[in-house]
């Protein structure tokens, strides 16, 4: 089909960031509105709307879609789906569409980060440090241990988790993995298939890798964190609903030296006053930037071409699974 013409041009909103270059190949093609999920002109736009790009916080529901008769595809700019009801959008004949291997070398470059500054406490000088100060700081700034030493377990071996699971053994470690998916032996990375069991068992770091579906929320629970290592350290960059954060809170309160070095966070970010692990000192929180490099962000943002495509008429690159 061809493109539309400047007058038919279908209206899209836009309601959080894009990079640029998205967002201006976007206007040129679709009558395009930036407006923010929270602001109230969004209720004046959705009855005409026929697409709608999103990123994370804007809740896509059937209170939404009431809203939006026109509306003929949501573009999520990036992997996540469980803040778009998939289901009743396309009992309304609504497409979704989304950018599945965006931010895959930046989550796991992100864990790597997260794994290291736990591993290897570090300091930069911005001046002189002499006599006992600098032996000090050469003294105490020690790793515990090489990253190569330990049994890493990986929960989800995904598109994600497998390749989290190829960098370590890359590095020496001892990786094993859990998924409900048998894995064929040319996509492990030299990584062990194991039963959950033992995956908690062996785990002297557990990074979580699953998806998004209902069975998996708050899959880990006080059940799962008892069945762990006392010193193990639980990296989560998947979905924060994946994990109870009482629970965590509870268990890291129980077991010192273990840690949580999480980027993901349950309830819905941001984080308020209430939320159960601030304050626990042996939980790291990052304000949910794995996917934060600047390829990553314009990959996610590219997912406009797919919105585009359905509102032409053609089929999408990634339509989202149902």
């Amino acid at each position: 089909m061809a493109e539309f013409e400047p007058g038919d041009r279908p209206l899209v909103i836009q309601t959080e960031t894009l990079e640029p270059q998205a967002q201006t190949w976007l206007a040129e093609r679709a009558r395009l509105e930036v407006c923010a999920y929270d602001d109230s002109r969004l209720l004046e736009l959705l009855p005409d709307a026929e697409g709608l790009v999103v990123r994370t916080y804007t809740r896509v529901n059937r209170s939404m879609l009431d809203l939006a008769p026109k509306l003929k595809v949501v573009g999520r700019a990036g992997v996540a789906l469980e803040n778009i009801d998939i289901a009743a959008c396309r009992a309304r004949g609504v497409e979704v569409v989304h950018t599945p291997a965006a931010n895959t070398q930046a989550v796991v470059e992100f864990v790597l980060c997260l794994l290291l500054d736990a591993l290897r406490p570090r300091v930069f000088l911005d001046g002189p440090l002499e006599g006992e100060a600098w032996h000090a700081a050469r003294r105490d700034l020690q790793g515990e241990c090489h990253l190569a030493d330990l049994d890493v377990g990986i929960l989800g071996f995904g598109r994600i988790g497998s390749r989290v699971g190829c960098a370590l053994s890359a590095l020496g470690c001892r990786v094993r993995y859990h998924d409900i998916v048998e894995i064929p032996p040319e996509g492990r990375h030299g990584c062990e298939p194991v039963s959950l069991d033992e995956l908690q068992r062996s785990s002297q770091v557990l990074s979580v890798h699953i998806d998004w579906r209902e069975g998996n929320h708050h899959f880990v629970n006080a059940d799962f964190l008892d069945a762990l290592r006392p010193d193990c350290i639980v990296v989560n960059t998947s979905r924060g609903l994946a994990i109870d954060p009482g629970a965590l809170a509870r268990w890291l309160a129980a077991n010192p030296k273990a840690r949580a070095l999480l980027d993901v966070h349950d309830p819905h970010e941001p984080l308020d006053a209430g939320y159960p692990l601030l304050g626990v000192p042996n939980a790291h929180l990052a304000p949910h930037i794995a996917a934060a490099t600047s390829p990553a962000r314009l990959n996610m943002s590219w997912v406009v071409q797919d919105v585009v495509a359905v509102l032409e008429g053609r089929e999408p690159r990634y339509r989202a699974p149902d």
